[in-house]
């Protein structure tokens, strides 16, 4: 079995985009991020010490937005994905990356990624 931790619609500010004038401004992003994780631990102690924090993910993501420059949200989707597998030992996790606004007549674009193996626990 497979336990799944999700942060669903977390908005961060960065600086994204391929035109000049992106890079002259902060934009917001839309993440959504599933990372596998056993639970039982932390159920059966309650404590989120034996947890993936999420918060302290969400927090890492937006410190990771904040401090980013690139060009393709490819690139930062998978800066994000490299830093939660390593610093918070997530073996497999899928990120969504929504770029509202950016093509006229469409709600969002960007990329879904999934990286690791949920079974890798």
């Amino acid at each position: 079995m497979t336990d799944i931790v999700y942060i669903h619609g977390l908005r961060v500010d960065t600086v994204i985009g391929v035109y000049a004038w992106e890079r002259n401004v902060r934009q917001e992003l839309e993440l959504d991020l599933e990372m596998a994780s056993d639970v039982a631990a932390a159920a059966r102690s309650d404590a989120i010490t034996d947890a993936l924090d999420y918060h302290a993910v969400a927090e890492r993501v937006r410190a990771l937005a904040a401090a980013s420059s690139c060009r393709l949200v490819e690139t930062l989707a998978e800066n994000v994905a490299t830093a939660l597998m390593a610093e918070f030992a997530v073996p497999w996790l899928r990120i969504r990356v929504n770029k509202p606004g950016a093509v006229p007549g469409a709600r969002g674009v960007g990329v879904l990624i999934e990286r690791g193996s949920p079974r890798a626990q």
